[in-house]
């Protein structure tokens, strides 16, 4: 594992680039939108809530950035048609994929492996994993025709070292690896693929998970925005690498 390098970078540094980016709609999915807009990405945004990606939208040109292709879905309702209609909607309006980064997700419930239900575990499996599958596997041949493209997977600590009743969450970030691994030894020539461990973050999620703990003490999503603009940039050549956040 390697901690993402801090660097500064010029504000044209996704210039030209399409960059499709999940759970847009809050948290550091926007935060990272935000962020690509600023070094003029050509973006593309999910999420399941559509209000809040047509007030993004808004921020997003007032401030002088691309408007950006918004698109409402939700993974956990999504069928194997939504999936090929979002494809074929991709096909038709662009001619390759530079970046794709996956950072939509839920946490599910917290319990141990003996009252985790099925249904719990599908439900988060199919949100924070089959979802990364599937968008991953449509998008491969327009991110092959892109120069140096990039995928970035969101991952997590409990994701690379299992704790106690983050059943359902952990294993799901533990698949997220394995298809990140997976991914890049298959394509090590042609395409940069590695995940990201974003470490606390002040999001909701992380409120979720710990209710009694202090945000003021966290990261918020503008300071981990940074780290994905590098994964995605030029300036990282490795891939299949478990990155960390800078320190």
């Amino acid at each position: 594992m390697k901690h993402v390098p801090s660097i500064s970078f010029s504000e044209d540094s996704l210039s030209n680039k399409n960059i499709l980016i999940t759970g847009a709609g809050s948290g550091i999915g926007r935060a990272v939108a935000k962020i690509a807009a600023k070094n003029q990405a050509n973006l593309i945004l999910l999420s399941k809530d559509i209000k809040k990606l047509y007030s993004l939208q808004d921020e997003i040109c007032d401030e002088g950035g691309n408007e950006p292709l918004i698109v409402e879905f939700d993974f956990l309702k999504a069928s194997e048609k939504d999936y090929k209609k979002l494809a074929d909607s991709l096909y038709e309006n662009y001619e390759k994929l530079d970046g794709l980064v996956h950072i939509a997700g839920v946490l599910g419930y917290l319990s141990p492996v003996i009252n985790t239900s099925f249904n719990q575990l599908k439900t988060v499996m199919q949100v924070n994993f089959e979802s990364n599958f599937l968008l991953t596997q449509l998008s491969l041949p327009l991110l092959l025709k892109a120069k140096k493209p990039s995928v970035v997977f969101t991952s997590s600590g409990v994701g690379r070292k299992a704790r106690a009743f983050w059943t359902s969450y952990s294993i799901s970030k533990f698949a997220v690896e394995g298809l990140m691994q997976s991914l890049a030894d298959e394509y090590e020539k042609d395409l940069r693929v590695n995940s990201y461990n974003p470490g606390p973050t002040r999001t909701q999620m992380r409120a979720q998970a710990f209710p009694a703990e202090d945000p003021n003490t966290l990261r918020t999503p503008d300071e981990i925005a940074v780290d994905y603009l590098w994964l995605l940039s030029d300036e990282c050549q490795e891939t299949g690498i478990m990155y960390n956040y800078h320190e």
